[in-house]
């Protein structure tokens, strides 16, 4: 099969595109997965230019998010069958082979039956920010209805999902942006207060939209 192949760290030129072996046969728990699609993120750009968490096991496929067809299943698979579209988030970081290839190995644990109404391409974009905003709202944010949540950066990829996953809590959501496009979008994805925190001192407007309360609970996707 082909797939895009890390040969060493630096810059986008050493990702080389290289005929390889297929993966083994899936075992147990295990699915084939023939890629349509796979996801670009933050992490993955961060690993090729500085290097995986394996070192010793280059060169490396990178890519964490993706999505496709199952094409065989393992012996204990009891959740999917051959032919099911999916999407998900696995490997990538240097052990496990990434989803920058055209067929890959998953976990069934991993796995969740790709949604109708998205493609391949869009449900390829969705893995990784969504696990990042639901831990940080749900699990560790602990957010409740009826909450006022702060999320900076709200028209960005984890931001803009951190909105939607906010609302469908029954939360109240307080956004920072700094276009008027951008206040336009967050709108429409549910932010009850819209902060241009390029005009407006942000913690002033969070306090003047919660009648002096602050919020329940600050998401920063931003900074350090």
């Amino acid at each position: 099969m082909k797939a895009v192949l890390m040969t060493a760290p630096g810059s986008p030129e050493v990702l080389q595109v290289r005929e390889i072996a297929n993966p083994l046969p899936p075992q147990n728990t295990e699915l084939l997965v023939r890629l349509k699609a796979a996801g670009i993120n933050p992490i993955d750009t961060k690993l090729r230019k500085r290097g995986t968490f394996y070192p010793d096991k280059m060169p490396a496929i990178l890519g964490c998010d993706g999505a496709g067809i199952v094409e065989a299943v393992g012996s204990g698979v009891k959740r999917f069958n051959v032919g099911d579209e999916v999407y998900f988030c696995n490997g990538g970081i240097g052990s496990h082979q990434g989803n920058y290839a055209e067929s890959t190995t998953v976990d069934e644990r991993f796995l969740a039956a790709k949604p109708k109404s998205v493609s391949f391409v869009e449900a390829a974009a969705a893995p990784l920010v969504l696990i990042t905003a639901w831990e940080a709202l749900y699990e560790r944010g602990r957010l409740s209805p009826g909450e006022k949540v702060l999320i900076h950066a709200g028209a960005g990829g984890v931001g803009h999902v951190a909105i939607q996953l906010a609302k469908l809590k029954g939360a109240d959501v307080c956004t920072t942006i700094s276009t008027p496009e951008k206040a336009d979008f967050v709108k429409q994805l549910g932010a009850d207060f819209v902060i241009n925190y390029k005009e407006t001192d942000f913690a002033k407007a969070v306090f003047d939209c919660t009648n002096g309360e602050g919020v329940d609970l600050a998401f920063v996707t931003v900074g350090g």
